[in-house]
């Protein structure tokens, strides 16, 4: 059975994004780039990725992306981000996308239940928080980028009513940096 996977940047307050949705405030340079986009090429934006020479570095961890709406529109978005991958949008609202971009508008845990169930690689739960919370009961395991950064204020790792849920370390990286790359399973 595959995997459901957050992986996602985080500031030291919680947050994966300013209030407005955008992320400028994170760490773009240094030691933890490298390391981690070597690691997870597959989560690279598919226009990242021929830019920074991976456009044939195979998937590793990721067949699957899962992003709510606001995630999928971030400013300055792009309509396929990851066209190296299979593409789902969380949304009731969202209308026009690419052909490779399917959305769901609704019974998204049992979408996702189905899709745990296929053969493949795992699936990578991109954001936001909203999304997050409403599967928290499916997430297995989180991959969390902790930014030497505090927003103060912004878009939390979960979004919404969530129930207690453990988790236990199984990695933790630190970087120069000052980034920690920390791996929590499911308890």
């Amino acid at each position: 059975m595959r995997k459901l996977v957050y992986y996602v940047a985080v500031t030291l307050d919680g947050f994966i994004a300013a209030e407005d949705g955008t992320f400028d405030g994170f760490v773009f340079e240094g030691d933890h780039m490298e390391g981690i986009n070597a690691e997870y090429p597959d989560t690279l934006p598919t226009q990242f990725r021929s830019a920074l020479g991976l456009q044939d570095a195979p998937n590793r961890n990721f067949d699957t992306v899962l992003m709510g709406r606001n995630t999928y529109q971030v400013p300055g978005g792009l309509p396929s981000p990851y066209a190296h991958l299979r593409q789902f949008v969380v949304s009731s609202s969202l209308i026009d996308t690419p052909h490779d971009v399917a959305v769901i508008r609704q019974d998204v845990a049992g979408r996702v239940r189905e899709l745990k169930e296929e053969d493949g690689l795992d699936i990578w739960l991109c954001g936001g928080g909203k999304l997050a919370a409403e599967l928290l009961p499916l997430i297995d395991k989180l991959l969390l980028k902790i930014h030497p950064v505090v927003f103060g204020r912004g878009i939390p790792l979960f979004d919404g009513k969530a129930d207690i849920t453990k988790f236990r370390r199984t990695d933790a990286r630190l970087f120069e940096s000052g980034v920690s790359f920390m791996t929590y399973e499911r308890s």
